[in-house]
């Protein structure tokens, strides 16, 4: 009994190890983001783009009349709305609140504030899920939260 008990035991300290990520692979996550959003203030369609994986899906949700709603937003058409000159920097603000990984995949939840030039705009939540491709980190599904009010 103590031997089962002791291989129990054992095995279950292996699973626990195997979940534990390198503090390197956190801080590649966190770049891939990162690198999204300076992108965005630089309005650098390249940079931006070069964090999202092919075939990515971007969504928003937003409450409107008092009903919510999800949208679908093309990530071709934001890259390219990134690169077209726009009077205001767009400025999201993002902290890092969790971040999730299991071997290729991470899940990644970021509050954050949006400002167009210095004046704030909306906030809320992102909900990042990234895979780990040939080229890196890559950024495979967004979806967040829009609202102006119950911000920080």
């Amino acid at each position: 009994m103590k031997h089962l008990l002791l291989a129990a035991l054992l095995l279950a300290a292996t699973g626990a190890t195997a979940q534990t990520t390198a503090p390197a692979e956190t801080e590649a996550v966190k770049k891939t983001i990162q690198t999204f959003f300076e992108g965005m203030r630089k309005g650098d369609s390249t940079m931006v783009r070069s964090t999202i994986a092919p075939g990515a899906v971007f969504h928003t949700m937003a409450t409107r009349n008092g009903t919510t709603q999800l949208r679908v937003e093309n990530p071709a058409e934001f890259v390219k709305a990134v690169g077209t000159p726009h009077k205001e920097v767009w400025d999201e603000r993002t902290t890092f609140d969790k971040v999730l990984i299991d071997a290729n995949l991470a899940s990644v939840w970021t509050p954050y504030e949006f400002y167009l030039g210095s004046t704030f705009s909306h906030c809320g939540y992102n909900s990042f899920q990234l895979v780990k491709l040939a080229g890196g980190w890559k950024i495979a599904h967004v979806i967040d939260t829009r609202r102006k009010e119950k911000c920080k």
